[in-house]
């Protein structure tokens, strides 16, 4: 297959949310209390909400700009590529990169609502997230018809509420919403704990895939605090391990038979060891550990049930015999220091040579069809979904890196950012 030929969804972006996204969408004795986005003295853009000063609003929103860069300071929506924030670019950067539909994560609410799921006052929380889903189903997705998966954040204090939610959204057209990857770190029960059964259940019900995105649980590993920022980033997939282990010796998979987790932004490379030590564990010890998957091995429940993706994983596509091929896709990571915009379509195709037609079109887009019930073909003819197809449609989409940074950016050994008169550690929010 020629690269210009390929057609690119990514189950695997993100969403920086603008001003102004919550108006009209909370009944009225909340809107006063809607999150703000506001301008500090120093330049800077911070959502306030609850007391709540939430200053990393454009956290890794780097792409367009030099590597040298890269950090996670804080930053104003005009630092960032307009595409960050504005629908309408961010169809024309998608475009230019040769994606045609996209699946947006949350920023400033966290990957799960962990925002809102701190609030008090539960019922302005529940008014929150349907405000966020609302805005993002018919706002963001909304805008731009056949060119984004919709995906909705969870009422995960309450798993009863988190299950109407999922029905509500899904009568939108919604069928994806993110989880997180441990919400014991989160301070709620495990996912061996049958706390979360009403949520999947419904979930199940509804054709709704749960994604479990690397950091979702508010935590990633890092082995000392003298480890370089390195040793954080390298060790990001292992995330995806220890969450995959929870979902396969849960009872999960094995008790809704329909339902389907998504590991996003885990990569692929780590699957055929992790699936073989399970089988290992499981026919070593499952006689005196309990567990019971009748005439399946546990690797077999883990490729028919989870989806699994990657940005740049040579290794994982050149043993995709030991996964599950309906089950692979890709992702961009936009606009995340990962992403490989904009020249995704370039980068993928040196891991995709030799890869059959068939194979290539599973992993680039239909799986990500078939799993999200995404129909961008009923919107617009195949023809018009290649790479070559959407790069004529924004040729005027300029490219170029821009420095955007307002002060000099220094990361040390102990993983410290400086930018201006900002220091933080590079450390996961703990609540």
């Amino acid at each position: 297959m020629r690269t210009e030929d390929m057609i690119l969804v990514s189950v695997d972006d993100h969403v920086i949310e603008p001003r102004g996204m919550f108006d009209g969408l909370l009944p009225a004795k909340y809107e006063d209390a809607a999150p703000k986005l506001i301008r500090r003295d120093d330049g800077t853009d911070v959502w306030v909400y609850d007391g709540n000063m939430i200053p990393n609003v454009g956290l890794n929103a780097v792409v367009g700009r030099p590597p040298e860069e890269y950090g996670i300071e804080p930053t104003s929506l005009e630092d960032m590529r307009v595409g960050c924030f504005d629908v309408h670019e961010r169809v024309r950067d998608m475009s230019v990169n040769g994606v045609l539909g996209s699946m947006c994560f949350p920023s400033f609410p966290q990957f799960c609502g962990q925002l809102f799921a701190r609030r008090e006052d539960k019922d302005e929380a529940r008014a929150m997230v349907r405000a966020y889903n609302d805005w993002h189903i018919d706002k963001w997705c909304g805008a731009e018809p056949g060119r984004f998966i919709p995906l909705s954040i969870p009422v995960i204090w309450d798993p009863e509420l988190g299950a109407e939610e999922v029905r509500r959204v899904a009568k939108k057209g919604c069928h994806a919403v993110t989880f997180s990857e441990n919400p014991e770190k989160l301070g709620w029960p495990s996912l061996h704990n049958e706390h979360w059964d009403p949520f999947w259940k419904a979930c199940a019900d509804e054709g709704t895939v749960v994604c479990m995105h690397l950091g979702s649980s508010s935590q990633i590993l890092m082995t000392s605090v003298e480890a370089p920022i390195d040793v954080m980033i390298s060790l990001q997939p292992i995330n995806m391990v220890q969450a995959a282990a929870d979902l396969v010796w849960s009872p999960i998979l094995r008790k809704y038979k329909d339902l389907h987790f998504a590991l996003s932004e885990g990569g692929i490379g780590w699957i055929p060891y992790a699936l073989e030590r399970i089988d290992y564990v499981y026919e070593h010890h499952h006689k005196w550990t309990g567990q019971d998957f009748g005439d399946q091995l546990p690797s077999q429940v883990f490729k028919d049930r989870v989806i699994t993706c990657f940005i740049d994983d040579a290794f994982g596509v050149q043993n995709r015999q030991y996964m599950n091929i309906d089950n692979i896709t890709w992702e961009c990571d936009y606009p995340h220091s990962d992403s490989t915009w904009p020249q995704a379509p370039e980068a993928l195709m040196k891991y995709l040579e030799g890869v059959s037609d068939e194979d290539i079109d599973k992993i680039t887009h239909l799986n990500a069809m078939k799993h999200f019930q995404f129909d961008p073909f009923s919107v617009r003819p195949r023809e018009k979904c290649t790479v070559e197809a959407l790069r004529a449609e924004a040729a005027d989409v300029d490219t170029s890196l821009v420095s955007r940074a307002r002060g000099h950016t220094t990361v040390n050994e102990q993983g410290i950012v400086s930018v201006s008169s900002f220091t933080t550690r590079l450390a996961p929010d703990k609540d």
